[in-house]
């Protein structure tokens, strides 16, 4: 017999460890990924609960504390760029490992490389499916059927949008908008302090990563015009209006954010949808259920995929079933996080000068405990 073929839509986080796992169980997976290559850089993310014990029976556990991030303390700065808190990070392995987001990636799609077939350069077009099968049409290569089509294609799904319709049916705008760009290493003064500045509205974090900083801007400044994700200059513009009378380093980091040629933008939004599934077609990951601001949406895709691969491989004849099973199970977890969403962005980034004096009161409280009383006024750039 013929194993069933599953064509999974994108190479990130969700996708390669979804092909790891249903490989085992007996499927041929096709993963095609829009980009030409794995993308590098990126965020630094966290994996911790249920994602740990997933990567231990993966393999990769060992390689990822290899490939964690420098960083064990955050300092948060107060408008002035003046130190108030400092805090020691989680260092306990068994508790969350933090990894930049292009690292984990390219584990994940290692383990899985002789497991599936990877096609990249290429993304999806049309789907059509019946009753025995899904035909898919893809932009370079000739069109292809399989069993099954799982869209882990991240926010902007093109499975989504093909299957379920257009994005904005699923979308929930925060009103904050999030943009990154990377460093000269020589940027940072401790490799391993992550430095955060808040000011009302907004919030600016130097992040050590691994071997390249990262700047994070986060913030609530609307743009005064329509936002077109694929417009770098307006991008770029959009960062620099908001964070024109920031003090401290902003400068520095705008200048470098506008010198980049494809800094990362977007809005920051929550994904829901009433079913993650439409006949042979299933989504996962950040394109069924992302959650802002929580920092563990790669966390929650590895562990989406290993729920779905079991769902599959104890209904290998009934993907109707392995679906509900897969969503019923999964749906819980995501929702409990999606439902925490506003009140860390209220913390985060307050709107006002009031909220930010009682988050940066709360800082000073919780961080006494941690550091010694000099450091609480220590100039940041004397970290």
């Amino acid at each position: 017999m013929v194993s069933p073929g599953v064509l999974i839509v994108g190479a990130g986080v969700a996708g390669p460890a979804l092909a790891h796992w249903i490989a085992r169980f007996g499927w041929r997976p096709t993963v095609v990924e829009r980009s030409k290559e794995l993308r590098s850089g990126g965020s630094a993310v966290v994996l911790r609960g249920s994602a740990l014990p997933v990567a231990d029976e993966m393999g990769i556990s060992p390689r990822l504390r290899e490939l964690r991030t420098r960083a064990t303390h955050v300092s948060l700065l107060d408008a002035g760029g003046r130190r108030i808190a400092r805090f020691p990070l989680n260092s306990d392995p068994a508790r969350g490992v933090e990894v930049t987001r292009s690292d984990l990636s390219a584990v994940l799609n290692r383990r899985a490389a002789d497991d599936a077939e990877f096609v990249f350069d290429d993304t999806i077009t049309a789907i059509e499916q019946d009753e025995s099968g899904v035909d898919v049409t893809f932009r370079r290569a000739a069109p292809r059927r399989f069993d099954l089509v799982i869209g882990a294609d991240g926010i902007h799904s093109a499975v989504r949008r093909l299957v379920f319709g257009p994005e904005q049916g699923f979308t929930t705008d925060l009103g904050m908008y999030g943009a990154t760009v990377p460093l000269a290493p020589g940027a940072i003064n401790d490799p391993n302090d992550m430095i955060v500045l808040g000011a009302p509205g907004r919030m600016l974090a130097l992040h050590p990563s691994r071997d390249t900083p990262l700047v994070n801007f986060t913030f609530r400044a609307a743009p005064a015009h329509e936002y077109d994700r694929h417009d770098v200059a307006l991008r770029k513009q959009i960062v620099a209006e908001a964070y024109a009378d920031t003090g401290w380093r902003a400068p520095e980091f705008i200048a470098a954010y506008q010198e980049h040629p494809a800094p990362y933008f977007d809005p920051l939004t929550n994904v829901r949808l009433a079913k993650w599934s439409r006949g042979r077609v299933a989504l996962l990951g950040d394109a069924a259920s992302a959650a802002a601001l929580l920092g563990d949406g790669s966390s929650m895709a590895i562990a989406g995929a290993h729920v779905l691969s079991q769902a599959l491989a104890a209904h290998p004849d009934d993907h109707a079933r392995a679906f509900r099973v897969y969503e019923a199970k999964h749906r819980r977890e995501v929702e409990k996080r999606q439902r925490r969403v506003s009140l860390l962005a209220s913390f985060m980034v307050p709107r006002t000068r009031y909220g930010l004096a009682v988050r940066n009161a709360v800082a000073r409280a919780a961080g006494f405990r941690h550091s010694r009383p000099t450091q609480h006024t220590e100039p940041a750039s004397a970290a």
